[in-house]
């Protein structure tokens, strides 16, 4: 990686988690940071920190919460104030609210998840993305998520919200693709961080598949993705297997088994999420065994293409196969539940 010395990268986000993780990889490479979050005593930790271990030599700390309307405008006045150019734009804040929208949800909290997530990152987009394209310089970082591309159920505007960010994010790269500046979608999975405890997710099957997933590995893959120029980074060879899958597999079957990954990990229908993640990952793998017959059908000669031919229809029959007993699967363990929860309530 070439360093960037005296460039600076602008992160929300920064006290914690993926955030914090970034900005040290940043610091790494040479960059000035202006550090972004709620918490000054954290960013005021982590400015200390990178000064000494890679010696950055300009840290600038802002407090600001980004839940307030006028927040963006005002760290965009306080940089442009500094004289601080900013290179690179992370739009990693962000926070969720758990549980049915329609009867255990707090309007209020959601309404701050959408002015975070959605609206304060627009705002510092338009503020910092128009003084790159003028210069005809710069990269831009949004954090989506796997939920980017698939329903959330019970944690539907969280879900939503990540849903915007990629589609935004798609727009935008088409209106700049004839400029030097790029943007940049990271994908996680669910990740170790606090994102559960303040979620109120907590005991969930999700959280506790995101102890796998380190904030320093998410992070790195979306640095590198960054670094590179490209569209999107999916975090994890498991979240890219579910990825495709989604793509193939219907609204409802994604629905459910994403819905399953959101419910408490003691309830009865866990055997339904482990069953809906196995027809993910065997859709994609048949998915992935589909792209590699097309390419050498189409490098092949006549009586190559006849034996791939052959092929790909038993994979078709395979996928077809596979769906149904995946499906009849899922629909037997939900029934399955549903029984046992109503032996468990007489």
């Amino acid at each position: 990686m070439i360093a960037e010395v005296g460039k600076t990268a602008l992160i929300t986000g920064a006290s914690s988690g993926i955030g914090r993780e970034l900005a040290t990889l940043f610091a790494k490479d040479g960059y000035n940071l202006v550090l972004v979050a709620r918490s000054e005593d954290k960013l005021t930790e982590l400015a200390e920190q990178v000064k000494q271990v890679y010696g950055t030599s300009m840290v600038t700390v802002i407090e600001k919460d980004l839940s307030a309307p006028e927040a963006p405008q005002e760290i965009y006045d306080e940089v442009i104030s500094k004289n601080i150019t900013v290179n690179t734009l992370v739009n990693n804040a962000g926070f969720g609210e758990y549980g049915v929208f329609a009867t255990e949800t707090d309007i209020q909290k959601e309404l701050s998840v959408i002015q975070v997530n959605v609206t304060s990152l627009v705002h510092l987009t338009k503020l910092f993305l128009k003084d790159m394209v003028a210069r005809n310089e710069g990269k831009i970082l949004m954090l989506g998520s796997i939920v980017s591309i698939m329903p959330n159920p019970l944690m539907a505007v969280y879900g939503a919200t990540k849903s915007f960010i990629y589609s935004f994010s798609e727009s935008l790269r088409n209106e700049i693709n004839d400029t030097d500046v790029s943007i940049t979608v990271l994908m996680p999975p669910a990740t170790d961080t606090d994102f559960f405890n303040k979620a109120g997710a907590m005991n969930t099957v999700a959280q506790e598949m995101a102890r796998s997933n380190s904030p320093a590995d998410v992070a790195k893959e979306g640095y590198e993705a960054l670094m590179n120029g490209k569209d999107k980074a999916i975090a994890g060879f498991t979240t890219k297997l579910q990825a495709a899958a989604s793509r193939v597999l219907p609204n409802t079957v994604v629905s459910q088994a994403t819905r399953a990954q959101m419910k408490d990990k003691n309830e009865a229908d866990q055997q339904l999420n482990r069953k809906a993640l196995a027809l993910g990952i065997g859709i994609a793998a048949v998915a992935i065994a589909g792209i590699a017959v097309i390419t050498l059908y189409n490098n092949a000669g006549t009586y190559q293409r006849l034996k791939y031919r052959y092929k790909a229809k038993k994979l078709a029959g395979s996928a077809k196969d596979t769906l149904k007993s995946a499906s009849d699967s899922i629909t037997d363990t939900v029934k399955n539940a549903t029984d046992t929860a109503r032996k468990a309530v007489a």
